[in-house]
């Protein structure tokens, strides 16, 4: 399966192709100066530089099991991982953002990273525990984890809203997949999107006006990457829904934060399969 990552322009609906390679690639995260793209690819981590697009491999230290769940710190410093390497299921893990020797975050797994607060103090995950899928926070530095919603069903994708109040999230919870959102602080949680659609990985833009996410058609097991899929954006003011693309993709096309640091563009994967 071939890869290509593309940047989305908001305004004008262009799409530009940064780079197409042979290697499965996913996941693209944007760095706050917006410079470079950071996606994952065979297990490692690499750099795509927007002035002259190549992967440049990100060194990871032991950490050479990195999964598609990863991200930048607010402040752009810090990286932080999603990786199997040491336990044999994914784990999250903190390192410089140019690359070094990762900190371990969770003690327990498997925990698979999605939002960073914006004051930089907080991790939001998905982790299974006792069988059971929810989302917990967890201090950057490490220590316990908070378990913020679980039972019910499937969860995953949890992201913060910018201004740090809400953490969204998609979960079956309510008979389908779709989007919801939890106060950070707790409190009971909202269905934010509730259409024949199975709705995944929300990410509010920077300015909190809209949420991006990823839509499947009806009758779709789980999050697969070879599927007809769509990018939507929901628009807070009104709850109105707006189809942005219909591309081949799903799983690692936008798992985690994705937007541009102006909210102007984000960045995204689709898949084109292999030649018969």
């Amino acid at each position: 399966m071939r890869s290509h990552l593309c940047i989305y322009e908001l305004a004008s609906g262009a799409i530009e192709e940064v780079l197409a390679t042979d290697l499965l690639i996913e996941a693209p995260n944007w760095t706050p100066d917006g410079a470079s793209l950071v996606v994952n690819g065979d297990g490692r981590m690499f750099r795509v530089p927007l002035d002259a697009p190549e992967l440049a491999p990100i060194d990871t230290g032991h950490a050479v099991a990195c999964n598609n769940d990863h991200g930048i710190s607010p402040d752009g410093t810090q990286l932080v991982i999603s990786d199997s390497t040491d336990t044999g299921q994914s784990c999250i893990w903190v390192l410089p953002v140019s690359g070094g020797v990762p900190r371990r975050v969770t003690r327990e797994v498997p925990s698979w990273w999605h939002g960073w607060s914006p004051d930089g103090t907080t991790l939001a995950l998905v982790g299974r525990r006792d069988g059971d899928f929810g989302i917990y926070t967890i201090d950057v530095g490490g220590g316990d984890e908070t378990l913020l919603i679980a039972g019910g069903g499937h969860y995953d994708g949890p992201d913060y809203s910018p201004d740090g109040v809400w953490i969204w999230f998609n979960s079956d919870r309510g008979g389908s997949m779709d989007l919801w959102r939890k106060a950070a602080t707790g409190g009971a949680p909202q269905q934010m999107t509730d259409d024949e659609r199975l709705n995944w990985f929300p990410h509010p833009a920077p300015d909190g006006r809209a949420v991006l996410y990823l839509s499947y058609q009806p009758g779709t097991e789980g999050h697969p990457r070879d599927r007809d899929v769509e990018l939507r954006l929901l628009d807070m003011a009104d709850g109105s829904v707006r189809v942005l693309l219909a591309l081949f993709g799903g799983q690692g096309s936008i798992n985690v934060p994705c937007w541009s640091p102006d909210g102007a563009r984000f960045a995204f994967v689709r898949y084109q399969p292999a030649a018969a």
